[in-house]
């Protein structure tokens, strides 16, 4: 809510607002583990849908290899949208059970 504040100068009041800005909730985008799908492709879609670099996707699939999940990104909520359904619609296509969901950071 703004907050407003008030000064005179030679009889006239100037009013002032204070507006607080929100900014848009965060998302994380996570895929899960399952016993199917190839580590490459983790791999491939680290690096395509969340331009990782080799290394980092390395990474993060050892990481949903080992803990049953990994984050992959944090984005706003059209942005997480759009990219677990890039990661599904990829997986569906070559046929692995692979999931992306997402959560509120």
């Amino acid at each position: 809510m703004p907050k407003a504040t008030s000064s005179s100068t030679h009889g006239e009041t100037l009013t002032q607002s204070k507006t607080r800005i929100a900014y848009p909730s965060m998302y994380k985008v996570i895929i899960l583990n399952d016993d199917f799908t190839p580590i490459d492709f983790v791999i491939y879609v680290l690096e395509r849908f969340f331009s990782k670099s080799s290394e980092e996707a390395q990474q993060i699939t050892w990481n949903i290899h080992h803990n049953g999940s990994g984050v992959c990104g944090i984005f706003t909520r059209e942005i997480a949208e759009t990219k677990v359904n890039q990661v599904n619609d990829c997986a569906r296509g070559h046929h692995h059970p692979l999931q992306g969901i997402m959560e509120k950071a």
